[in-house]
């Protein structure tokens, strides 16, 4: 069935030629229908509000129809459209048509041939264009599709807080940040409890004590600290401040604090877990920095901030390099 609004566009030097047209069109029910007198005026319209079906006339002066269906492919491929040529020629010349398809054009009516050969053509261009908006609109779902895709690689699930992938990504860029512009970054690991402990209370209650620990640990952190969750048993956050000294035991006493002296509400009652926090200080002199040796360091520092009770601080260590 023939879509009464497909977009077309006659251009044609030639009034009594382009009225003909006009009126098959409109006889056959089409009512989108524009004319321009001139290949640059049908450029300019387009440029406007692109078209579905373009029929033009081979011959024209100033551009013929070969030179219009050049600029049209420019045009589309800059709006991401497609636009059917249909040319109207006279000439039946194997090596003008075989031109012409070079060129980009789709297909041909005869001009002694318009009122046989242009509604068939038109309707044949007005089915394609519908494949062709179709696949357009999946194209679109799919792109769509994937960039939740790739959302949901840097997201964890079950918290909404970032996870691995996104955890190195933030410190690539702290790091930069920092190496330009001066400060300091604060990289703190904080290690739960043994999983196997929650793992025994059930699936369902180890994931809503993990859900608690991420709204708490949000709540107690400043809007700007890049908070995420590594694992079961690992958060970590990443907050920039003006001085290595605020990397300290007591700028995040009262996160510690929050985690192991304040039971989690559940739906089985308060319980209570134990975390670790071992925080690792890195300023400008630092720099450059891998973002391994800071994570390793700070996973290195977790046993001590497990026996002795307290937030295990340390300025960043850079490995030392072999001698030769």
């Amino acid at each position: 069935m023939s879509d009464p609004n497909l977009s077309i566009m006659v251009v044609d030097d030639a009034r009594f030629s382009s009225a003909l047209i006009g009126r098959v069109l409109q006889q056959a029910g089409y009512r989108d229908i524009r004319y321009a007198g001139s290949a640059s005026e049908a450029l300019a319209a387009l440029d406007q509000r692109p078209a579905h079906v373009l029929l033009a006339d081979w011959l024209m002066p100033e551009m013929n129809g070969l030179q219009l269906t050049t600029q049209i492919r420019q045009l589309d491929e800059s709006g991401e459209h497609y636009t059917y040529i249909i040319l109207l020629t006279g000439s039946d010349g194997d090596n003008l048509l075989t031109e012409a398809f070079d060129c980009g054009v789709d297909d041909f009516v005869n001009k002694a041939a318009v009122n046989e050969q242009l509604l068939p053509r038109v309707r044949a261009a007005d089915r394609l264009c519908g494949r062709l908006q179709r696949l357009e609109q999946e194209t679109r779902r799919l792109a769509h599709n994937v960039n939740n895709l790739e959302q949901r690689n840097v997201i964890d699930e079950l918290t909404g807080l970032g996870n691995l992938r996104f955890l190195r990504q933030h410190l690539g860029d702290a790091l930069r940040q920092l190496e330009s512009r001066g400060g300091a970054l604060c990289y703190l690991l904080i290690g739960l409890d043994d999983p196997a402990n929650r793992r025994n209370r059930g699936e369902g209650l180890q994931r809503e004590l993990l859900y608690n620990v991420a709204c708490r640990l949000r709540n107690m952190l400043r809007p700007l600290d890049a908070l995420v969750r590594l694992d079961d048993s690992h958060f970590a956050v990443v907050a920039m401040v003006d001085d290595l000294r605020e990397c300290s035991h007591s700028s995040f006493r009262r996160l510690h604090d929050s985690l192991n002296l304040k039971a989690l509400k559940t739906s089985e009652g308060f319980i209570t877990l134990q975390a670790a926090i071992a925080l690792v200080g890195v300023d400008a002199r630092d720099c450059p920095v891998s973002i391994d040796t800071l994570m390793r360091q700070a996973a290195g520092q977790l046993a001590e901030a497990r026996s002795s009770g307290r937030i295990a601080c340390q300025r960043l260590q850079q490995p030392q390099a072999s001698a030769s």
